[in-house]
């Protein structure tokens, strides 16, 4: 039995450091073209337009590849449900290090005209199909892994992916613009580098995923031939509240995290209406990444002890209370109230992101899980993250200021906070195939049956 615990516990670490590592290899990916939409795409490919129009152009074509990711979450979800976690989690990874690596060789307008933006479109339409189908398996992969006493910890592994693309894209970038290529050597080929070597972490991702056994829910699924035919059908039949709800849910967390931590923030600083450096807007998101960072595994393990439910509840309460202040702070100007927004605003985020691949997780019955968490993540991200840094800017041309663009942070967080207080705190939930009756009970506040009971044994494991 003592032989068979460690054994347990040996593969969920290799389970958690090959999810942490996959995704932060794919936020890279994504999260470098987001840095450079805000910096120089608007010159390199959307230059005819001028220099706002690019520069919305630039933003659009950051958006573009959300409307994607339903995508690739209903063809992830589809094959995932019926093919497995792992086999998906490796395809992704491949397509989305090879659409960044092609965007790095990619000729400028300059010297390819209208074909330069359409390829750079392409590609970015790829990364967002790899993105759509990406989250769902590593949720999966690292919480159906894991004891139900310890699933908002293992969940929070894929999250920090996010943060630690972010810091790794923004470190990335802020080396090349202060160190190797300043000036405009970073405008003449700088930009290209942060892309070309995502080839080499796509390498590493590669080797250490596929040393990861399957996850152990879906090995009974596909033992027990309890696969659906249609997952999809399947989940929209039944569960089209839960999607709707799970989907809400995360649209506060998508717009303030796009808006504070790449695209607009980081054009916005550097604009003539506030005048920081370039470079040093890149170390201060490096730092706001940091904080994200700990801030989302802090909400993972938080969430094992008090609950999904309740802490999204006060991430998103924190949210609320600081957006505007946050840039009240970067209209002054100064670098120091710069990290001390970005500071305050990463907290929130990070409470709103730890606990999502658990809460989604525990929402979906076994067979259309991979189906259910993919595409809802996919629908939150178009209606919270897609166009914010777009609507931003547009709202701040309008304007001439920023509070409109306050006013419409704290809306999306006020839609997300009433959206997870509609559902049930399912912490602990057997997510085995066994429970798939018993999942159908009970999810939302408006059910008036009793809510599933939580067992404490380890229900990502075998025994």
């Amino acid at each position: 039995m003592t032989e068979s615990r460690h054994s347990a516990r040996a593969n969920q670490r290799r389970v958690a450091a090959a999810t942490l590592i996959g995704t932060t290899v794919e936020w890279y990916d994504f999260f470098i073209y987001a840095t450079m939409a805000g910096l120089v795409f608007s010159q390199l490919f959307f230059e005819p337009a001028g220099e706002s129009a690019g520069l919305l152009l630039s933003f659009a074509s950051v958006g573009i590849s959300f409307l994607f990711r339903p995508l690739g979450a209903f063809l992830a979800g589809h094959y995932g449900d019926k093919l497995g976690r792992r086999v998906i989690l490796m395809t992704t990874l491949i397509m989305m290090g090879g659409a960044t690596t092609l965007i790095g060789l990619l000729p400028t307008y300059q010297s390819a005209g209208v074909i330069a933006p359409v390829l750079l479109v392409l590609l970015r339409i790829i990364q967002g199909i790899s993105a759509g189908g990406e989250w769902g398996g590593a949720a999966l992969m690292a919480v159906e892994h894991a004891p139900a006493e310890r699933r908002g910890l293992a969940g929070s592994m894929p999250q920090l992916g996010v943060p630690l693309g972010l810091l790794l894209a923004t470190a990335v970038t802020a080396l090349m613009t202060g160190v190797i290529s300043p000036g405009d050597q970073f405008l003449e080929w700088g930009w290209r580098v942060p892309f070309i070597a995502s080839v080499v972490l796509i390498a590493i991702g590669y080797f250490v995923r596929i040393a990861v056994d399957e996850s152990p829910v879906f090995q009974e699924i596909a033992e027990k031939k309890e696969q659906a035919s249609v997952p999809i059908v399947e989940l929209f039949r039944k569960y089209w509240h839960l999607v709707a709800l799970a989907a809400l849910i995360f649209v506060g967390n998508n717009a303030v995290g796009y808006m504070s931590t790449g695209g607009f923030i980081p054009a916005y600083a550097t604009s003539d209406a506030v005048g920081l450096s370039r470079t040093d807007v890149l170390v201060a998101m490096t730092f706001a990444a940091t904080v994200w960072l700990i801030s989302t595994l802090a909400a993972g393990i938080i969430s094992d002890y008090i609950g999904r439910k309740l802490t999204y509840q006060i991430g998103y309460a924190w949210l609320i209370l600081t957006i505007w202040p946050l840039f009240l702070l970067i209209d002054s100007g100064s670098l120091v109230k710069l990290y001390v927004g970005l500071g305050l605003i990463c907290i929130g985020t990070g409470l709103t992101y730890g606990p999502q691949a658990s809460l989604y997780s525990e929402l979906f019955p076994a067979s259309i899980r991979f189906s259910g968490v993919s595409i809802s993540y996919a629908i939150g991200a178009i209606l919270g993250g897609a166009f914010a840094p777009m609507i931003a800017q547009a709202l701040l041309d309008a304007t001439g200021g920023t509070p409109a663009i306050a006013v419409y942070l704290i809306g999306m967080c006020a839609v997300a906070l009433i959206a997870v207080s509609l559902v049930r705190d399912r912490s602990r939930i057997d997510l085995s195939i066994n429970n798939q009756a018993e999942q159908e009970i009970g999810s939302t506040v408006f059910d008036k049956r009793p809510a599933p009971t939580r067992p404490r044994q380890m229900s990502g494991s075998r025994r």
